[in-house]
């Protein structure tokens, strides 16, 4: 199963009739921590009239919370959670600190307020999509690495490593879905004399164009 996670988190803010929303957000795995960061953030911004929030944690967003903290009712916390369901992001805490300007947004402009102030803190963050799939290792000889290579590029994996001795031994990560389909196709293209070790589950993501694993 493939989501988005926070790879790194950020923040950003806006300003909306002189009230100032500040979004921080942060990647999380459990509710203890989704909690304990919301307690220290509410220390940081003590004098904020709000520190509203949502987070959507586990693979499947099992677990989700979201939090008005005196806002008018599904003005805040619900705007934040539809935000990061609707970019698909898991284990992800947003907390939007609302310094209060003089003038009374309404229920609409709060609304706005707080999904455009997510959506700024998402975007000042690394998002990254995080996917099953294995490490795989081949071992060849100089002959099949250039049908390897062929074959790699074609099917848009990520190669890792490549170490050139009296052998080559290259490492690749691979996609759950296309696993049996490119050992296959190694098979077929060295004629069975390729050394396959695909035993190893992994999770990874593609940053900035770097392969992150495991994650």
């Amino acid at each position: 199963m493939a989501y988005n996670i926070v790879y790194s988190g950020g923040s950003d803010e806006i300003v909306e009739k002189k009230s100032r929303f500040i979004a921080n957000v942060f990647s999380v795995s459990t509710e203890e921590e989704a909690m304990k960061i919301i307690e220290e953030t509410k220390k940081k911004y003590w004098d904020a009239r709000h520190n509203c929030y949502a987070f959507v944690i586990g693979e499947r967003g099992e677990i989700t919370r979201c939090s008005d903290d005196g806002e008018p009712a599904g003005t805040a916390g619900r705007p934040i959670l539809e935000v990061i369901t609707g970019a698909d992001i898991r284990n992800i805490l947003v907390i939007v600190t609302r310094y209060f300007g003089g003038t009374l947004l309404g229920t609409g402009g709060l609304v706005r307020a707080y999904s455009q102030a997510t959506q700024a803190g998402i975007a000042a963050s690394k998002i990254a999509l995080r996917e099953h799939g294995k490490k795989v290792i081949i071992e060849t000889d100089y002959n099949g690495i250039g049908k390897l290579q062929y074959i790699a590029a074609q099917m848009e994996l990520t190669t890792i490593d490549t170490e050139y001795s009296d052998k080559v031994i290259m490492k690749l990560l691979v996609r759950e879905d296309l696993c049996d389909s490119f050992v296959k196709k190694v098979v077929e293209a060295t004629a069975g004399q390729a050394v396959i070790d695909d035993s190893e589950d992994i999770y990874f993501a593609i940053v900035d164009g770097e392969p992150v694993y495991p994650l």
